[in-house]
């Protein structure tokens, strides 16, 4: 989404209405903890998540921003969560017209000591006045106030920049008028209209008729960054063919544009340029400066001098990270994002290309997203039981020579799902109790483990319910849910019941529960408990069972 805005808008203004924009319910930004994220240390908009709506949070000030940039904007990220989306929104500042032009040294007056014999058309370099506004804001033209001897001639250079000379159209008269006095005055195109001006003192000299001459108009070098103080970076040249002390040439700079006033010095007498200051590529990338050559009558000679600042892969990449989701659920889905990476290089060219990694064999690979941003993203499918946690390496080089690298580490927890069933040791069992036992009596424990956590491997026993001979089982047995241990609910008579079998379900506390079952096989083992009965001949009360033998009997009869 891009939108403009003025800049110097107050605090609490509205840029714009970003949940409409981006086609967003205002519920789904507070429910997605909607937040921006910027790289600045300054955050121009604030967001009101309540209704949707971008707002100036701090002063916005174009100049500051971007100095001569156009257009000028700035960008950010808004991140929601549940599920994660990334949009990036410019905002383009637009310019008003609250800087006049200002000349470098408006309080002291531009100086000049002129021949009198000083031929027509000869040009005086001016300095020039900056406007930190642009486009039509900015410094649109020069006026010379009112004068006998001087006009004015401008000069557009390639970057939008005025030269600004002063030539004489009429000879001056050192006798009749030894000093000139007269203003310089730039205007800007804003509405209304700004202007600034500075002082111009012309002292008039005798027989200097000839000014210095460069060599070249335009002189052109290179310079590494950070190269140290007193490097050379070129040297100028330039002649005049007056002889005596009007041929003695003076060197010196003047500022054009950027700050390479504090960063060159030269040689007055050799016209060596030197560094003198830091020099950064990622600041500026290319300085112009002006060298003029001043002989002893006052006259002026001016080149332009272009230095191109090379490159150097001094700035490793800087990882920020924007969003990280842990713990991480292991069912969690091939592609789910698991962190949003910021990784910048301030260098530029192969020295700021960046290549991102992921450290070890781990089921993690690395996305590019937006511009800078990187999607750490699940590769392979996930096992707590296996692997409960993770310490994830993420590491960023660039393609310098040598490369220049960078790494941040991410510490995931790996969160549970009720993804195992609880398992007995065996799949049956068999107990013995002897009969006669007393009620309560403890028959035989059993045991289950679940590879789960916490409440998913909590685990329940129960007894299923079936019949034993016509009764239900928890008539015969009772089981302890929590240790699994089996006691009898009555006493046993072998002579009765010799054997039976029961199911116990072994269930965890996950949601929904998962559960398997075991068969017990419970074997009641004989007590002496009975005493022979004679069961014929029947005896009826206490009469004594008489039989008859016949005397004739013989061994053996029955």
């Amino acid at each position: 989404i891009r939108y403009s805005v003025p800049e110097e808008m107050k605090k609490g203004s509205v840029i714009g209405n970003v949940a409409q924009d981006l086609g967003l319910d205002v519920k789904r930004l507070r429910s997605g903890r909607a937040r921006i994220v910027t790289g600045e240390n300054v955050q121009y908009a604030e967001l009101n998540a309540d209704k949707g709506i971008l707002l100036v949070n701090e002063r916005i000030d174009r100049e500051h921003l971007c100095g001569d940039v156009t257009p000028c904007s700035f960008s950010f990220e808004l991140i929601l969560e549940k599920p994660m989306e990334l949009h990036r929104i410019t905002v383009e500042v637009l310019d008003i017209n609250d800087h006049a032009p200002v000349f470098p040294n408006k309080d002291k007056p531009i100086r000049f000591e002129v021949s009198e014999t000083a031929a027509i058309g000869v040009q005086f370099p001016l300095q020039t006045a900056e406007d930190l506004d642009v486009g039509q804001n900015a410094l649109k033209d020069y006026v010379l106030s009112p004068n006998d001897n001087f006009i004015l001639k401008q000069h557009a250079n390639p970057d939008g920049s005025k030269n600004v000379e002063m030539v004489l159209q009429k000879p001056l008269d050192r006798e009749q008028r030894p000093s000139l006095h007269f203003k310089l005055i730039a205007v800007d195109g804003g509405t209304p209209q700004r202007s600034g001006s500075v002082n111009i003192d012309v002292t008039v000299l005798d027989a200097n008729d000839n000014i210095p001459v460069f060599n070249q108009s335009v002189y052109k070098a290179s310079v590494i960054e950070n190269a140290v103080k007193g490097t050379s970076v070129i040297t100028v040249n330039a002649t005049d063919a007056d002889s005596g002390s009007n041929g003695l040439i003076t060197f010196s700079l003047s500022k054009t544009k950027g700050s390479a006033a504090d960063i060159f010095i030269i040689d007055n007498s050799a016209g060596t340029i030197y560094v003198s200051g830091d020099i950064d590529f990622e600041k500026q990338k290319k300085y112009e400066v002006r060298v003029e050559a001043k002989d002893q009558g006052g006259l002026i000679g001016t080149s332009k001098v272009i230095v191109d600042v090379v490159d150097i892969n001094d700035n490793a990449p800087v990882i920020t990270v924007m969003s990280f989701s842990s713990p991480l659920l292991e069912n969690a889905l091939t592609g789910t994002t698991v962190a949003i990476l910021n990784i910048k290089d301030a260098d530029s060219d192969k020295n700021g290309q960046l290549k991102c990694s992921v450290d070890g064999k781990l089921p993690f690979r690395i996305e590019s997203s937006l511009t800078n941003y990187y999607n750490l993203v699940l590769d392979q499918e996930l096992d707590r039981e296996s692997v409960p946690d993770y310490n994830i390496t993420i590491k960023a080089s660039d393609f310098g020579s040598p490369a220049l690298s960078n790494s941040t580490q991410l510490h995931l927890t790996i969160s549970d799902v009720n993804d195992n069933a609880p398992l007995f040791h065996k799949s049956s069992y068999s107990a013995y109790i002897t009969e006669n036992n007393p009620p309560a009596y403890s028959i035989f424990a059993v045991s289950a483990r679940d590879s789960d956590w916490k409440q998913n491997a909590r685990i329940s026993y129960l007894l299923e319910d079936t019949q034993i001979v016509g009764n239900p089982v928890s008539a015969y047995v009772s089981l302890n849910a929590e240790t699994g241990v089996l006691s009898a609910a009555r006493s046993f008579d072998y002579e009765q019941i010799k054997e039976f079998e029961l199911v116990v379900k072994a269930q965890d506390g996950g949601s929904p529960p998962l559960s398997s079952n075991v068969t017990v096989k419970i074997l009641i083992q004989d007590q002496n408990d009975n005493p022979p009965q004679v069961l014929y001949p029947i005896q009826t009360g206490g009469s004594v069972v008489a039989e008859m033998v016949p005397r004739s009997a013989d061994v053996g009869y029955l």
